[in-house]
């Protein structure tokens, strides 16, 4: 099953998939996607804050920091990891439970990576925001840096995150039930 949604102009068939028994999701999927992962990018930067660099989570909106970043002029971006790495050394971590991934997770930031946010106007990024822990994490991620929180972005926000006014989006997901009717 499919939905086909509008995003900011750009319209997209997203693969309904099952996240529990009653409700499924439209996968927004950047990997592979130049024009949507473009697009989207420049249509947040028109809506963002003055910002200093980008912190996102691990993996699927990378290419939306990394886009996001090239067409601001900025050489860098942060990625808070899903696993630690022995390049990060010392490390500081972040608890949050995904729609998306089963069982909790954590988010790693490295040393040098912490070091590049503390002080800085953090502009925090995500593909699509559901229950808001991934944001949360990156919170508190940035918040341990020192780091100012100028704002939160998303290409789009679904279920109970849905007219959040502290996130910046382009558009809403629904939820669907097993039928793939909006729920």
């Amino acid at each position: 099953m499919e939905y086909t949604i509008d995003i900011a102009g750009l319209k997209r068939d997203l693969t309904l998939f099952p996240v529990s028994e009653d409700t499924m999701i439209g996968a927004l999927i950047l990997f592979g996607d130049v024009e949507l992962t473009t697009y989207c990018a420049a249509e947040l930067l028109k809506r963002a804050p003055e910002f200093d660099i980008i912190l996102t989570a691990e993996a699927k909106s990378i290419p939306l920091a990394y886009e996001m970043a090239r067409e601001s002029g900025m050489n860098d971006y942060v990625v808070a990891r899903k696993s630690q790495k022995v390049y990060m050394g010392d490390i500081v971590q972040a608890k949050l439970q995904s729609i998306t991934t089963k069982g909790e997770q954590k988010l790693y930031l490295g040393k040098s990576d912490f070091k590049k946010l503390a002080n800085r106007r953090v502009l925090i990024v995500d593909d699509v925001v559901s229950t808001g822990e991934s944001l949360r994490a990156l919170e508190n991620l940035a918040d341990a840096a020192h780091a100012n929180i100028v704002g939160k972005m998303a290409i789009l926000e679904e279920g109970d995150s849905q007219n959040r006014a502290d996130v910046i989006t382009l558009g809403e997901l629904p939820l669907f039930d097993h039928n793939g009717q909006p729920k």
